[in-house]
């Protein structure tokens, strides 16, 4: 008799999505693994996606020959609020036509299609946020009691506080006649926080215990060739020469490219996978020709190192950390490591220096000494002494 499986609409992170309820079944569980899309939820102990009509039609396409369905349309909500949706910006159509050249003049300088995505939306939320003022009596104070009413309460990063300064010194380029001044304008100093590491074995472990063929060369391609995960998403097949060991990264931040050699040891895995899935475009694809996204990525992976037993908080760029780092303690001159990651700046590469073991495990430490000098003392006296003994 064929196992029932439960189609529910449940609230999970804020979004309505689709519930897979059935007994544990090893091969309708492969089945949704191969579907792109499908979360494995330990909070709802469960596989969900978006809750689509579409993702209804395609599960049941999919399995029909294996469960019977049953649909719950009930909310199970767990405790979780949806958050409330962010009222509508109230700006004057004048202060429109003003933001709508800004982003043109953004784009005229050549902006990448992010940046000025982000400097729309800081502008605009600043033109909101001061409602009728004229924009030519627009002053430095005013832009930090934006910021006071704002992003302190919203607890925005240093990094975000520092783009919103950008933004606004670049629209003082562009609107000279508001009184903000551009010199008195100070972005925060920069957070100067080290990068997490992953061990060599910790690894070997992530992959080891990464059971997906898909998932494996994934995370394998981004550790081995250190690359961000957007480079990684643009990735298409025609760009990676097999034969010559070497895949090009077309136009990455800064709108560069850069050549990177293929690990010798990928090579295999990586050609295994192309022909169980046979991607069309990218390099790993959702659906046929379609990019992959960046949130399943994210989801496996944290659930790899669950799986591996890897206590720190391990995210795709993790991965190009750690790539960096170990390259440095394999004695991989800097300049050449500055190349591989399409670093602009030197001093942007110097970080992985504070975190490269290679080094700092020549130092002694003052307690070592101290303890080897006991050592060598009582071994004089012909006398025994241990530093977890009693004294």
């Amino acid at each position: 008799m064929k196992p029932t499986l439960l189609l529910k609409k449940v609230l999970h992170r804020n979004k309505l999505r689709l519930l897979l309820v059935f007994p544990y079944n090893e091969p309708i569980i492969s089945k949704i693994r191969k579907i792109d899309g499908y979360l494995w939820s330990q909070t709802l102990k469960g596989w969900y996606t978006d809750y689509t009509s579409k993702n209804i039609d395609f599960i049941k396409q999919t399995l029909k020959n294996d469960v019977l369905f049953k649909l719950d349309d009930s909310v199970y909500n767990k405790g979780l609020k949806i958050k409330t949706e962010r009222k509508p910006r109230e700006i004057s159509e004048e202060n429109k036509v003003i933001i709508r050249a800004y982003v043109k003049y953004l784009k005229g300088k050549c902006y990448s299609e992010s940046t000025v995505k982000t400097y729309f939306t800081f502008v605009a939320d600043f033109i909101d946020y001061i409602k009728d003022t004229p924009l030519n009596t627009l002053t430095n104070r005013i832009v930090e009691q934006f910021i006071e009413d704002v992003f302190i309460p919203r607890k925005y990063s240093i990094s975000t506080h520092r783009q919103f300064i950008s933004a606004i010194k670049l629209f003082k380029a562009f609107y000279p006649e508001c009184k903000i001044e551009e010199i008195a304008l100070k972005r925060p100093k920069k957070s100067r926080l080290l990068p997490t590491v992953l061990s060599k074995e910790e690894v070997i472990d992530l992959l080891r215990y990464t059971k997906n063929l898909k998932h494996r060369a994934v995370l394998a391609m981004i550790y081995s060739a250190g690359l961000r995960i957007s480079e990684l998403l643009h990735l298409e097949l025609k760009h990676i020469d097999v034969d010559r060991r070497q895949l090009t990264v077309k136009n990455s931040k800064g709108r560069k490219d850069r050549n990177i050699i293929l690990a010798q040891s990928f090579i295999p895995l990586m050609q295994n996978y192309l022909m169980s899935y046979n991607p069309k475009t990218y390099f790993v694809e959702g659906k046929p020709f379609q990019q992959y996204s960046a949130e399943s990525i994210r989801a496996f992976l944290h659930r790899s190192s669950k799986i591996a037993r890897i206590t720190k908080r391990v995210t795709p760029h993790t991965l190009r950390h750690s790539y960096a780092t170990h390259l440095l303690e394999n004695g991989i001159d800097l300049r050449y490591i500055q190349e591989l990651l399409g670093h602009a700046k030197p001093e942007t590469t110097m970080i992985y220096t504070h975190v490269s073991k290679k080094d700092l495990l020549k130092i002694e430490s003052p307690l070592d000494l101290a303890v080897k000098s006991m050592y060598e003392n009582n071994t004089a006296k012909n006398t025994t002494s241990r530093l977890s003994g009693n004294y």
